[in-house]
């Protein structure tokens, strides 16, 4: 093959590979800005990659240049050593080079040595460029801050500048002094080669006056440059974890800081002098100067700090340290929306009655009796009636349902394509069959039918709802595992729910995805997707839609990285759809003196709301704290994502909570930050803790709950989110905090502190309790023998008045079977303790017979459908095994199927109605 041949082939090959990089890349980028510019972000989309191309750009080009004029002084240097090599005929050229060698140094001249200096200046330049990928957020918080109005109480600067300038100024400075060192090391090695030098003490001999005026320059434009590190470092004395608490301590600020003022004065010193030394032909300075920089950094960012700490603030630390641990509580609070926290005395009276419960019977009756967690196995057993169907989590919100303040239990029952059958996972049914999800299951919080299941307020598929929420279109086609592309409206059509032993099916009528209108965009997206059946396939039309980035947690996060994003996103019925609602953050690790948590962060706020569509895919960021700098900011940076809070739909507003990852963060912390005295934070003297509780049969520690309730003083009930704390080293309760989540006062943080010369039972006290009562132990260790697994559900702790009640459920769950079914209810209140079928039942057997049309309501709403006795339950199980024989009969597999689970758990209540009359009888004979 000749030379010519192979250069052509080398050529081509080279071109096909830059053909297909280009491609592959660019088909990503385009079909990403075909995604923004559907959901209409497409400036957000543009904004984000043209800041990180251009900053990347610029950092790349500053680099490139910066490292080619400094080689560019070192060519004179090297062509010198080349002429002079050249020209020494005498010498044994093996003793230097090899023959290969000796024609490389032949081949260089001055221009090949530029083009070879501007290639390797690019390559360097190229790869630094790529350590600044996520800078382009720096930069643009810097060029649209926005102030606090607030200052640090060290500087008495605005905080604006320690959140969006000084990381600015500090990623300047790196760039700057990487750039510098680097320089240095280069021409350093390229002066030394040039020269001969062999050993160090060669360097001041032989090395060049031009290198040594070079490298002298370069050393003190570093030393210029560790200056402004110096001055900034200072500031970042505000994040130190030296003292007892986070932020500037006494030794920070009466050591530290003076020891960067003085390195500030030596380094621009230094740099001075190095600069004249220049002029004087001195190169000696440059070590003398090095030498003075390393000692004083030594003594003063070591030695003198610990001698500070050591002999002036341990001996007297909470003396010396009061004034920054106060500064430090000021500013956490102050960080994470504490400062504000209402707080006020809970006098418990125990004061309760008939009276005061009837009066108090909205709150009753949505006491919750079913726990999220046991009550998604109950849903995944009775709803999702196929086996791709699949529940993730359940929801708690409330809804105004015949015309009563209810609060339910929601899930959305989502297409789980990891659950088809080997078999059926092609990708025919993958991307063109099996595209979505299919409506969802809601029960009321309080309701529990005979056999100990929720009773539901929507269920099945079509959704048949029993109240007066109703749900038109229940697809899904957006939601918490709908993990791959899929391809809606084709020609094979999509599937849309099982109809008895038929399926129905149906053709994508929504706006969500990208519209595949011509041969370009199958060929972009068969590209992006690596599969030429976007090519090939006949179910695609020019009336098929595309939609990828379909589960919402990657698909908020995709159109905005730089927030932070609650993890439990919500269902939401409303107009007859359904709907997420995703909690955001807006979060910074560059607050002055405030606490870190959770990997850094150390100042946040719930400032936005995202409402997507499960059917279309749209989002809405809704803005609702424009108090939040940050949220601020980032309004001026991304114009066309946020909208204004005011402006989110009522049927929306009504269903904003108060999100639990938020609220877990502010009371972790303010179970150490409501001690606002110096003294009393530094000895711990009133620590609180979480309390723990016992969920099926383990210690864990207890999650805040949302509730109805009504807080003291208010006019109604509302939902809230609440906690309680206990002593740090105590079980009893000592206080607990609520967040509000209805109307204007969202937002709004509560804590009521319990007299301290009063018990008020914790939540491991009442487990205790429980544990301790024979008769509640004996039942329960009696199923727990049988082939059962008792589930103690959330121990709930409601306020009532000036009282505490106390509830816990229990469920049963077979070993063989993962149905739980809510069998007892456990109340507690003032010394009483009970644990009956019913709550009405518990309360009755406390405060006595509750009046008739109260329990009338609370048989209705708590337990369905109670039958009579086991001759009433044998008859009802003959009927329902006839109906089940007469819908095999008539192929009615759907209607065979429920009636089965009805008939099953009609069985199981049989079953424990014999057992309790076993336990009765041992006991009267035990008693005889």
């Amino acid at each position: 093959m000749s030379k010519s041949l192979k250069v052509l082939l080398s050529i081509i090959f080279l071109a096909l590979l830059a053909f297909l990089i280009l491609i592959f890349s660019g088909s990503k980028i385009y079909t990403d800005i075909l995604w923004f510019q559907h959901l209409g972000f497409l400036h957000t989309f543009l904004v984000m990659f043209f800041a990180n191309f251009w900053i990347r750009i610029v950092v790349g080009l500053i680099f490139t240049i910066f490292i080619f004029i400094n080689l560019n002084f070192t060519k004179k240097a090297f062509i010198n050593y080349i002429n002079q090599r050249n020209n020494n005929e005498d010498e044994d050229i093996e003793t230097i080079f090899e023959e290969r060698g000796r024609g490389i140094i032949n081949w260089l001249n001055q221009r090949r040595l530029s083009v070879i200096y501007l290639l390797g200046s690019i390559i360097l330049g190229f790869l630094f460029s790529s350590i600044s990928q996520d800078v382009w957020k720096i930069v643009l918080k810097y060029l649209n801050k926005t102030p606090f109005g607030t200052t640090d109480p060290l500087f008495n600067r605005d905080i604006g500048f320690y959140i969006f300038s000084l990381p600015f100024f500090n990623f300047i400075k790196e760039m700057g002094m990487v750039l510098v060192i680097l320089t240095i090391i280069i021409v350093g090695i390229i002066y030394i080669l040039a020269s001969g030098i062999n050993t160090f003490q060669d360097v001041t001999g032989k090395l060049p006056n031009r290198a040594k005026s070079h490298i002298t320059i370069l050393v003190t434009l570093f030393f210029f440059l560790k200056a402004w590190d110096y001055r900034l470092s200072m500031y970042d004395l505000l994040y130190s974890p030296r003292g007892v608490v986070f932020g500037a301590s006494y030794t920070d600020v009466n050591a530290n800081l003076i020891g960067l003022k003085i390195l500030f004065v030596i380094a621009i010193a230094i740099g001075i002098i190095l600069l004249t030394s220049i002029f004087r032909k001195n190169y000696r300075v440059l070590l003398y100067g090095l030498g003075i920089w390393i000692l004083a950094t030594f003594l003063l960012g070591n030695i003198y700090p610990a001698f500070i700490q050591r002999f002036q603030v341990e001996p007297n630390e909470i003396v010396k340290e009061r004034q920054y641990i106060n500064y430090n509580i000021n500013m956490t609070l102050e960080a994470y929306g504490l400062s504000d926290i209402k707080t006020d005395s809970f006098q418990v009276k125990n004061s309760l009655n008939q009276e005061s419960l009837q009066k108090h019977n909205d709150i009753i009756k949505n006491i919750r009796l079913w726990d999220s967690r046991p009550i998604l196995s109950t849903y995944s057993q009775l709803q999702e009636l196929r086996q791709y169907y699949n529940f993730i989590n359940v929801d708690i919100d409330r809804y105004n349902i015949d015309g009563e303040y209810r609060e339910v239990l929601l899930a959305a029952r989502e297409m789980d394509q990891t659950l088809l059958s080997n078999q059926a996972k092609t990708w025919i049914n993958q991307a063109l069959k099996y595209t979505h999800g299919y409506g969802l299951v809601m029960s009321p919080v309080n309701r529990v039918t005979s056999e100990g299941l929720p009773e539901f307020f929507i269920k099945d598929i079509p959704p048949q709802s029993s109240v007066d929420l109703k749900v038109d279109n229940a697809s899904i086609y957006y939601g918490e595992k709908t993990d791959n592309y899929i391809i809606a409206n084709n020609r094979s059509k999509e599937f849309h729910y099982p109809m008895g032993s038929e399926n129905v099916y149906i053709n994508y009528e929504g706006t969500g995805g990208i519209q595949l209108n011509n041969i370009f965009k199958k060929l972009l997206y068969a590209f992006r997707f690596s599969n030429i059946k976007f090519l090939l396939a006949n179910g695609i039309t020019t009336e098929s839609r595309i939609m990828y980035y379909r589960n919402i947690h990657e698909r908020v996060r995709k159109v905005a990285p730089f927030l932070q994003f609650d993890g439990d996103p919500y269902l939401v019925v409303a107009n007859g759809g359904l709907y997420w609602i995703q909690d955001a953050y807006t979060t910074t690790n560059r607050y002055p003196y405030s606490q870190p948590v959770n990997g850094g962060i150390n100042y946040i706020r719930n400032s936005i709301k995202i409402v997507i569509d499960a059917y279309n895919g749209s989002m809405k960021f809704y803005v609702i704290d424009e108090s939040d700098p940050l949220a601020a900011t980032y309004q001026k940076i991304f114009s066309d994502l946020f909208v204004a809070g005011n402006e989110m739909p009522e049927v929306f507003r009504q269903h904003i909570r108060y999100p639990e990852d938020l609220f877990v963060i502010q009371s972790h912390l303010y179970s150490t930050y409501h001690m606002k005295d110096p003294t009393v934070f530094y000895n711990k003297e009133d620590l609180w803790n979480i309390p723990e509780e016992n969920y099926a049969g383990n210690s864990i520690q207890m999650q805040p709950y949302y509730i109805i309730s009504k807080l003291p003083g208010a006019a109604e009930a509302e939902f809230i989110l609440m906690l309680p704390f206990t002593p740090a080293t105590k079980n009893n309760m000592v206080a607990w905090m609520a967040a509000r989540s209805d109307g204007e006062n969202y937002g709004e943080l509560l804590v009521y502190n319990f007299p301290k010369d009063n018990l008020v039972y914790g939540p491991m006290q009442i487990e205790s309790r429980i544990d301790q009562d024979a008769e509640i132990s004996q039942l329960l260790t009696l199923w727990s023998q049988r082939g059962s697994r008792v589930i103690r559900g959330n121990l709930l702790i409601i306020p009532i008045e000036d009282s505490i009640l106390y509830v816990e459920p229990i469920y049963l769950q077979a070993e063989t079977s993962e149905l739980p079914e809510m069998k007892r209810v456990i109340v507690s209140y003032d010394d009483n303790l009970v644990m009956t079928q019913t709550l009405d039942q518990a309360l009755a057997a406390i405060f006595g017979q509750l009046p008739e049309e109260q329990i009338n309501q609370m048989e209705k709403e708590q337990f369905v459908q109670i039958p009579g006795n086991i001759s009433e339950l044998a008859t009802r199980a003959v009927d329902l095994y006839n109906q089940a024989q007469e819908n095999l009969k008539e192929g009615n597999w759907s209607q065979y199927g429920e009636t089965i689970q009805e008939l099953e758990n009609i069985l199981k209540q049989l079953r424990d109605m014999s057992q309790n009359q076993g336990i009765t009888s041992n006991q009267e004979v035990s008693s005889q």
